[in-house]
Parts: C-alpha cells; structure tokens; sequence
C-alpha cells in the first residue's frame, strides 16, 4: 500500500539524488527552469544526457521516450538551479546510437526546441 509518507520519501530521494524530471506542463509553477526538444530521427530517445564539462553526465527522466518525430517540454529539476547556463547535451537512442554532444544556452530561447537529427 502506498501511503502519504511513502511517497514523500520517493520525491525526498529522487530530489536528492539530482534526478531531471520531465515536465507536467499543468503542474509547472512560474519560474521554472524548462526547454523544448525535438526528435527528428526514425529513433525514439531513451535518455537525454547534460553535462558541463563532458566528462560528469547528469540525466533527464524522459519517461517511456520522446518518439521519433515528438517535441517535449522538459523542466530542470530545482537541485540544478544553480548550474550554469551554458550545458553540453546529448540523446541515446533506442536503436543504441548516440548523438554528438552539442552546446546549449538554457538561458536564452527557451521555446526554440533544442533539435536532434
């Protein structure tokens, strides 16, 4: 049985552990950091990956995926509001390749989606 405190503790450790969750865009409260992304492959995206250096990646919760041909809303998860604007990103996919990581502003144009090819 799932209670109240259960469930609590889950948000608690998925907060801890650094864990970017992608978007409920009517749950979104103002201010929140998000950006858009475009799958233009024939592969669905399993995993989205950011990183400041390229060496530490950090992942997106992407859920089931983003379909080939699909646009998602994704929101940082607050744990990273203190990260710099300028990321690497990068998607793997579900035929196993994975795509060049590419470097983003999550600052600036934040309705432009962030396009992989």
């Amino acid at each position: 049985m799932v209670t109240t405190r259960s469930i609590k503790l889950i948000m608690a450790a998925a907060l801890a552990s650094g864990v970017f969750m992608l978007a409920n865009t009517s749950a979104q409260a103002a201010g929140d950091y998000y950006f858009f992304v475009k799958n233009k492959t024939d592969s669905a995206i399993v995993k989205l990956q950011v990183s400041e250096d390229k060496k530490t990646w950090g992942n997106f919760d992407v859920g089931k995926g983003i379909a080939a041909g699909e646009k998602a809303k994704l929101t940082w998860a607050s744990t990273a509001n203190d990260s710099g604007c300028n990321q690497w990103i990068r998607a793997k996919f579900a035929d196993g390749s994975t795509s060049e990581p590419s470097k983003q502003d999550f600052c600036e144009n934040l309705d432009d989606p962030i396009e992989f090819e």
